[in-house]
């Protein structure tokens, strides 16, 4: 494993779940609801930032490695997948929302690897449609998590929860992109 800065950034992603997850656990006398949904929403949002900056210089200060592309999506999918739980534990995401964006994760993650097996990676490489997806889970997690209305008009959980939902669609809809660029290569061995 290499050991350099964008993989110490990954890292510290992960590690960060558990205290992401921690602070709704904690009493009421040391962190109110409202400091809670303040302090997971700043973790999330660094964790966010840091999946941006740990590839920005991996590029930048040529520190790229096979261990960092592998680390790097996992961290990822284990921090939105911890922040969905939580959101659905607070009432705030309805599970299903919460199992169509997980599923399609595992489901993809599973199809790159099994494309990467049989030399095809670039057939599922990640597309505009997915990154237009995780933009929009990006943004309305983080509002989830904050729920508390700022200011008189600005309700996070509202814009929050269409963001989310526009997410599953496009989470199904780049789903099914990923799997009908997958077919024609499936085929092909089956034959």
């Amino acid at each position: 494993m290499p050991y350099n800065l964008p993989n110490l950034l990954t890292w510290l992603r992960i590690l960060a779940i558990p205290l992401f997850v921690g602070i709704y656990y904690l009493p009421e006398e040391w962190l109110s609801s409202p400091q809670k949904n303040l302090a997971a929403t700043l973790i999330f949002a660094g964790a966010a930032i840091t999946d941006w900056l740990d590839g920005y210089l991996a590029r930048v200060l040529n520190q790229s490695s096979a261990f960092g592309a592998f680390l790097d999506p996992v961290a990822d999918k284990l921090m939105v997948s911890a922040a969905l739980i939580v959101l659905v534990y607070l009432g705030r995401l309805d599970a299903p929302i919460a199992l169509i964006i997980i599923g399609r994760e595992i489901t993809v993650s599973a199809l790159r690897e099994w494309m990467a097996q049989i030399g095809q990676s670039k057939s599922v490489a990640v597309s505009f449609l997915g990154k237009i997806k995780t933009t929009s889970q990006m943004i309305a997690i983080p509002l989830l998590l904050y729920h508390d209305r700022i200011g008189v008009h600005f309700e996070p959980q509202l814009v929050g929860t269409w963001l989310i939902y526009l997410a599953a669609v496009l989470t199904i809809w780049s789903m099914l992109y990923y799997l009908k660029a997958a077919i024609p290569q499936a085929l092909s061995i089956e034959k």
